[in-house]
């Protein structure tokens, strides 16, 4: 109820301020728990990730971080919507994965950021991923669905505060087939097994995103660590192209 209250509330203009260009819906399992594996190019994706999943018949279950959850009202409102928190340096760090796991042995779709952040590729590339989204995959057998987003960071460009309204911008989400993980279920889950498998779920993002963009990926993904990438990007307009389909 407190879902299609806030869908209700939000689809009338983001229908208005954005134009949408869904793909990959039949990728999206119709009868088993998954983990969707996203790209983060903007603050806004979040939200044009999740229209894009109700449209298709899957509520959208983030792990968010904690202080987002713990807001006054806009926190309780998605607490209310199933939201999981992420409570990051605390004991309870590990009540995260716990809570997403189960979600996916109930039946449900969770929607990981591996890159853990907006991504600081100055090409707006996927970076390196973090290990939760193949952990929870490979602890439950589920399916990883990778999605790739570009539009929203043309809407609101990184790390700023007031969307771009003209030209009315196009949000393309694309999902992909399930990554092929196939080699590395039934085995020990081990720190080499989780890189493997995080490795391959970014390489399918980050083919999806080269399908959406009409342009090669990079041979080699920026981490956090690269120096290149510590600071935030410095604002500016996008102007790659969207390929059509």
């Amino acid at each position: 109820m407190v879902l299609r209250s806030i869908v209700g509330t939000l689809r009338a203009p983001v229908t208005v301020m954005v134009k949408r260009d869904w793909r990959g819906a039949e990728h999206l399992p119709a009868h088993e728990g998954f983990v969707v594996a996203a790209n983060h190019v903007s603050h806004s994706d979040p939200v044009m990730l999740a229209h894009f999943l109700y449209d298709n018949g899957v509520p959208p279950r983030y792990l968010a971080k904690a202080t987002i959850l713990d807001l006054p009202v806009a926190g309780r409102l998605l607490r209310a919507t199933g939201q999981i928190p992420v409570y990051r340096g605390t004991d309870h760090a590990s009540d995260a994965y716990t809570a997403a796991k189960q979600a996916v042995l109930d039946g449900e779709g969770v929607i990981f950021y591996p890159e853990g952040t907006i991504t600081r590729d100055p090409d707006e590339w996927p970076m390196s991923g973090k290990t939760g989204a193949a952990r929870v995959a490979l602890d439950t057998g589920c399916p990883v669905i990778p999605i790739a987003q570009w539009g929203p960071n043309m809407f609101l460009e990184p790390y700023t505060k007031v969307p771009r309204l003209f030209p009315r911008q196009t949000m393309v989400v694309s999902a992909g087939p399930p990554v092929d993980l196939e080699d590395l279920r039934g085995r020990e889950v081990t720190a080499a097994i989780l890189a493997t498998a995080t490795e391959h779920i970014m390489d399918a993002v980050t083919e999806e995103l080269a399908k959406i963009r009409g342009v090669p990926a990079p041979e080699s993904r920026m981490s956090l660590d690269d120096p290149r990438v510590r600071q935030r990007p410095r604002p500016r307009r996008q102007t790659a192209p969207v390929k059509e389909k």
